[in-house]
């Protein structure tokens, strides 16, 4: 990312990914052709992965938010890969994270009920190599989804 007008892009359309490039262009102040081609060198190099519309997890139906810790028990190079495999399989683990500390991942599951969760966990033991597992639930969501602060932020990394 070369200056101050690419993160002012990525900032506005984190906001509303919906936003047209006329009002892109106009939002950070440049005409329509040179945001367009800017918005396309972005998203060529990787810094936009897609568009997609964020959803109320409870109206979808999801009123549980649990964070799984768990340990394996094989740490080798093909266990780990394995086990990562299939968690990408599995619906309703919506983020994984390799983490360190006790737990060797922290997966988030969305689940229905408490017999929705059951069989999430019952998923979630039978992957290859787990040794224990431990679950907290969500009481409330303080702050999810927010967007990356890129304010002033990226031509000081790149």
């Amino acid at each position: 990312m070369s200056d101050n007008t690419d993160s002012l892009i990525l900032q506005r359309l984190q906001n509303d990914g919906r936003l047209s490039n006329v009002d892109l262009a106009e939002q950070i102040n440049l005409s329509a052709s040179p945001c367009l081609r800017r918005v396309k060198a972005l998203e060529a190099a990787g810094y936009i992965k897609g568009y997609s519309a964020k959803l109320d997890r409870t109206k979808a139906g999801f009123s549980m938010t649990v964070f799984i810790e768990v340990r394996l028990n094989n740490h080798t190079t093909e266990g780990i890969k394995e086990f990562e495999r299939e968690v990408l399989d599995l619906d309703n683990i919506i983020s994984a994270y390799l983490v360190s500390g006790f737990a060797d991942y922290r997966l988030e599951a969305v689940a229905r009920d408490l017999t929705d969760y059951e069989r999430i966990l019952k998923e979630v033991q039978n992957l290859p190599f787990v040794k224990g597992i431990q679950s907290n639930f969500a009481i409330r969501a303080i702050k999810a989804d927010a967007p990356l602060p890129l304010a002033n932020t990226f031509s000081k990394t790149n």
